[in-house]
């Protein structure tokens, strides 16, 4: 992560420096993005970026962090405005970044950098160090409708309809016009999450088994 010595900039040469960043991250996919573009646009010498941060991984993962941070608030305040539901609060989420964020703020950052980067791990931006909870987000979750209430339980619940949201709203600012539609497909697909894909009492092993014999 940053240096003190970042942490220690005015607060103007610190905005520049970030929005370079973001800049150059949401231009080019990870792997192709230059710190040399990075110093250049925020105009500081190469040698002071290494005062601030080990290397690119590191400032991505600083800029990382803070989107991390803004969308589990949301997710939190979502979570609270549902009473605990965590599907209905995905829903609430897409209604949100979907059609009422601003362009130009962290909701096109975040879309840029996913669609740059479609192999991110959506896991550790959305739940983080699987050993540290995202206590503002899991505290709101309403654990008496869930079947199991242990953390990893309940995180892969809240990572699983994540996974479900994310794409429904890539789609949905792509192609504005499917809006309801993505929506009405992200409903289903909560639906399955939410009571399983199999009629009670059925177990696809055991009948697997029966048909062999």
């Amino acid at each position: 992560m940053c240096t003190e010595t970042f942490l220690r900039l005015p607060e103007e040469k610190r905005g520049r420096f970030l929005e370079a960043a973001w800049g150059e991250f949401t231009r080019v996919k990870f792997a192709d993005a230059s710190i040399n573009q990075i110093v250049r646009h925020a105009g500081i010498p190469r040698g002071s970026f290494y005062q601030y941060f080990t290397d690119k991984e590191d400032l991505f993962a600083y800029l990382l962090q803070d989107v991390r941070e803004q969308f589990i608030q949301l997710f939190a305040r979502l979570l609270e405005e549902n009473g605990g539901d965590i599907f209905q609060m995905q829903l609430a989420v897409y209604d949100r970044i979907s059609q009422e964020m601003d362009p130009g703020q962290l909701r096109d950052r975040f879309i840029q950098v996913l669609q740059l980067n479609p192999g991110m791990d959506l896991k550790r931006l959305i739940i983080g160090d699987p050993d540290i909870p995202a206590a503002p987000l899991m505290e709101k979750i309403d654990l008496s409708m869930l079947r199991r209430k242990d953390p990893a339980f309940v995180r892969s619940t809240v990572l699983l309809t994540s996974m479900v949201m994310v794409p429904a709203v890539m789609d949905s600012l792509t192609c504005p016009e499917r809006r309801a539609e993505c929506r009405r497909e992200m409903e289903e697909q909560l639906e399955i999450i939410r009571g399983g894909a199999c009629r009670k009492g059925m177990c696809p092993r055991k009948e697997h088994k029966r048909r062999k014999v």
